[in-house]
């Protein structure tokens, strides 16, 4: 298996001038400032809405947690990602004086069929990763939607999946990756830093410190992947694809998160519930790693029908 780097060559060095570290920094402060209007908006308007209009869900007094563990709730957050949109559209325009377009790869478009290879990869490995985990601890229960409202909430829920997955690809992927490798060589800056960023917010205070270990360190490696995928391609589309698959497979098919759950079909047991042992975040780490490696198999192998970068683009 063989990594070429010129497609990734001609993406870190489509910036122009006006891409330097200061600017970079005030870049990413206005798309922060913007995420974090964005779910402030959310929680306080979405919360109000809950009380006032009695909207189905939990109700144990704590208004804002029992909003956010509805169905509403899980809805209404993640449309709190369009402000990373809304933020890197300003920072492009107006800071870096470039198009949005510019983040999606050289060609200035996303790769439409790296993106479904990256889709139908995550989707298969996480078919096997989910095999395993059921291994490691068979107890997973029907979830408590109806087929009838999954069907109905699947294309919807598909969509505001695809906007977070897509925000957080091209903020850390995208802004963040070719900014950096712009302005410095080292992989060590513009492949880890940007990772270690996007791995450190999945941290969850409600698990124990070696469940949250082991998923820091699968979230990590997955990472590792979406950052290849970028260095062999030069576009985020495979990553686009990649990282919905595997939100998708938590959100509408077998969730492992107790405030996720809300639309599955299937739900395990929890991460953030009591009872794990060290072996077991070891195992759900290792499940984690080969997954990543399978899918890398499968999206970069000059042999695998799912090889991504195969089709040739050029800039519009």
């Amino acid at each position: 298996m063989t990594i070429e780097n010129a497609a990734f060559e001609r993406y870190r060095c489509s910036p122009n001038e006006k891409t330097s570290s200061l600017r970079l920094l005030f870049g990413t402060a206005i798309v922060v400032v913007c995420w974090m209007a964005a779910t402030a908006l959310v929680l306080f308007a979405g919360t109000y809405a809950y009380i006032v209009w009695r909207l189905p869900g939990p109700s144990s007094g704590r208004y804002m947690q029992d909003f956010l563990a509805s169905p509403i709730g899980i809805l209404s957050a993640l449309t709190s990602f369009a402000g990373i949109w809304i933020g890197l559209w300003v920072a492009m325009r107006y800071v870096h004086g470039e198009p949005l377009a510019a983040l999606f790869g050289f060609s200035r478009r996303i790769a439409g069929g790296d993106f479904l290879k990256g889709l139908v990869a995550v989707l298969i490995t996480s078919l096997f990763s989910e095999i395993l985990l059921y291994w490691l601890q068979p107890e997973i229960a029907r979830g408590p939607i109806a087929l009838s409202s999954w069907l109905l909430f699947l294309v919807p829920i598909a969509l505001l999946a695809f906007l977070q997955t897509s925000s957080e690809e091209v903020l850390f992927r995208g802004y963040l990756l070719r900014g950096l490798a712009y302005r410095f060589k080292s992989p060590l800056i513009w492949a880890v830093l940007p990772g270690l960023l996007f791995t450190s917010l999945h941290w969850n205070s409600a698990s124990t410190l070696a469940i949250n270990a082991c998923v820091l360190v699968s979230i990590g490696a997955f990472a590792l992947l979406l950052t290849l995928l970028v260095y062999v391609t030069g576009n985020l589309g495979a990553g686009f694809g990649a990282h919905l698959g595997n939100n998708l497979t938590g959100f509408l098919l077998i969730s492992h998160q107790e405030g996720y759950n809300s639309f599955a079909l299937l739900n395990a047991r929890p991460l953030e519930g009591p009872g794990w042992t060290s072996l077991d975040a070891v195992l759900i780490a290792a499940i984690g790693i080969v997954s990543t490696l399978l899918t890398m198999l499968l999206l970069l192998h000059r042999r695998s029908p799912l090889k991504v970068g195969t089709n040739k683009q050029s800039p519009r």
